[in-house]
């Protein structure tokens, strides 16, 4: 039996991966600091014998005996990563030096959870794993970003220097049940806005796209790259590649929400980026992996999830 430990385990993409590893027979060791994490993510999971639930913040070492390490810690959304930017970059950076640290001495294999932000504002798009990206270094969403890129150096540094097993993936555009109400991120902002009969808050013209992933296929691409060769470390990116524009995606949702919501346009965000979407060919031919589900498919799961909470 494999123990695994999971970093910002009772968060969004955390809980999830929890759900995954249980029904895979390992033994699962959650640790959250529940600063964007909730318990009620991994409630049912509390009296399942191979579940522990802990709380620590990676900013601080760990030590406990595990055989893989998935690193999740760290908010992820604008609303919560700007909340605290410098506690922000401790989690990604000192945070990776732990779970590293960690990883080094039980002689763990380690996951790193990046994210397409190390991109920035994209001049090549869609955007490959070989692309350095466009990074505003002391812009607000810099304590994210940089923070997640410095991670990534830390990985590679540790994987040279001391022969370690690690394993990066950048993660793109995610949403499905458990997404925080509040997070501040478009799927769940127009979700919750329709649910409640108000207008749609679109953030300039609304002509700027994503790719959105559905959390079930993300998860799976996650376990693939856990389980590849340990001679591929990635990065690789894991997302839904096919692009649609916020109005599209505002459109879909009043779609499957109904109402008479409208749309409300403010201006862009600072260094929010215009376009975002995964060059998956690595992904594909290293892990044989590919998103399944549609958008509207994961808006309707997401939706109902919603209901449930929100009523």
């Amino acid at each position: 039996m494999n123990r695994v430990l999971i970093t910002g385990g009772a968060g969004f993409l955390g809980s999830h991966l929890c759900d995954r590893l249980i029904e895979r027979g390992s033994d699962v060791l959650c640790v959250d600091n529940f600063f964007t994490g909730s318990k009620r993510n991994v409630a049912h999971l509390l009296d399942h014998p191979y579940f522990e639930l802990m709380r620590h913040d990676v900013t601080f070492p760990l030590y406990v005996e595990v055989d893989r390490i998935f690193n999740l810690a760290c908010p992820a959304s604008p609303v919560h990563y700007q909340h605290d930017p410098v506690q922000t970059t401790k989690t990604s950076v000192h945070g990776a030096i732990n779970m590293l640290g960690l990883a080094k001495r039980v002689k763990a294999r380690i996951l790193q959870a990046s994210t397409s932000e190390v991109y920035g504002d994209p001049e090549v798009h869609p955007q490959p794993e070989g692309y350095w990206g466009k990074v505003n270094p002391i812009g607000i969403r810099s304590c994210y970003d940089e923070g997640k890129r410095c991670a990534e150096t830390l990985f590679f540094d540790y994987h040279r220097q001391h022969m370690m097993q690690i394993k990066v993936v950048r993660i793109f555009n995610t949403y499905g049940p458990r997404m925080h109400p509040d997070d501040g991120r478009v799927v769940s902002n127009f979700i919750c806005q329709a649910l409640a009969g108000k207008d749609l808050t679109i953030y300039g013209d609304g002509s700027q796209s994503r790719s959105f992933c559905y959390v079930d296929d993300l998860i799976e691409g996650m376990l693939r790259m856990m389980d590849s060769p340990a001679e591929f470390t990635g990065p690789v990116n894991l997302g839904n590649p096919v692009e649609f524009t916020m109005l599209e995606l505002a459109e879909k949702v009043i779609g499957i929400v109904g109402g008479s919501s409208r749309l409300c346009f403010k201006p862009l965000p600072q260094d929010d980026p215009r376009q975002r979407q995964p060059d998956i060919t690595l992904a594909g031919k290293a892990l044989d992996w590919a998103p399944k589900v549609s958008l509207e498919d994961g808006l309707k799961e997401t939706v109902a999830y919603f209901r449930r909470v929100l009523a």
